[in-house]
């Protein structure tokens, strides 16, 4: 029995929306759980009422609300809660697209780069705009921390600089590559199950149960990735926007 634990990951056309040149324009998987994504967050929104005492959905709108803004308050300040839709969107959107995703036969969005990569520069080219609009020149103050030696000042500028530019590098590649090495080891060692079992038959049943119990334990493991990635993400978006609101400093 062949164990593929990289065909979970492929972009499936669903149905073709059109042509441009010799390029096909199609609706996919990827699509679908994005979509799927963005109508659980609708859901939970705005069914979750306004109630005095809330209920189970409006105990979890509320909770998702003030962790999202207690994070920017703590990171950017007050004034970085003018930013609180498009990170509240970013963290909900990354967390239930990775909660989905751990659903057997399901599609994780944020296991393919192009995905993560786009959000990533999404928040650099807002950081940057921002930053310039608010501050004008004196946003490039971010490259010249306070108190360095003028003699190492054009190697610290340099370094400044190229991790700057390489935020959206790092800011995608994190969280495209912990969701792709943990739904990996998930299909291997789920793999492995059914592998033992329909080739041992009875013995190979019972070997399975270790790693039966270790996909268990990888699967509570990416629940609790799922919600941290999501905060990672979120928390840095928070950082590099405090850059903006207060170069300098």
């Amino acid at each position: 029995m062949k164990i593929d634990p990289i065909h979970q990951f492929n972009i499936e056309p669903l149905f073709t929306l059109g042509h441009i040149g010799n390029h096909t324009i199609a609706f996919t998987n990827s699509s679908l759980y994005m979509l799927v994504a963005v109508a659980i967050i609708s859901i939970l929104m705005l069914a979750s009422g306004t109630q005095l005492v809330p209920g189970r959905l409006q105990s979890v709108a509320e909770i998702s609300y003030e962790f999202v803004a207690s994070t920017i308050r703590s990171t950017a300040g007050a004034e970085g809660m003018k930013f609180f839709p498009l990170i509240f969107s970013l963290f909900m959107f990354i967390c239930v697209s990775n909660l989905v995703g751990i659903i057997p036969y399901t599609f994780t969005v944020s296991s393919h780069l192009i995905v993560t990569a786009a959000l990533a520069l999404m928040v650099f080219f807002t950081v940057l705009i921002y930053g310039v609009a608010k501050n004008g020149l004196k946003f490039f103050k971010i490259f010249v921390p306070h108190g360095v030696p003028i003699y190492i000042l054009p190697l610290v500028m340099f370094i400044e600089i190229l991790s700057f530019f390489l935020r959206p590098v790092s800011h995608s590649v994190r969280l495209f590559a912990n969701m792709l090495a943990g739904h990996i080891a998930l299909k291997v060692f789920a793999g492995f199950v059914a592998m033992l079992g329909f080739s041992l038959g009875a013995i190979g049943w019972v070997g399975g149960v270790l790693p039966l119990a270790l996909t268990v334990a990888l699967t509570s493991l990416e629940i609790l990735v799922a919600f941290l990635q999501a905060y990672v993400f979120a928390i840095l978006t928070c950082i590099y926007l405090n850059d903006a609101i207060h170069p300098g400093h």
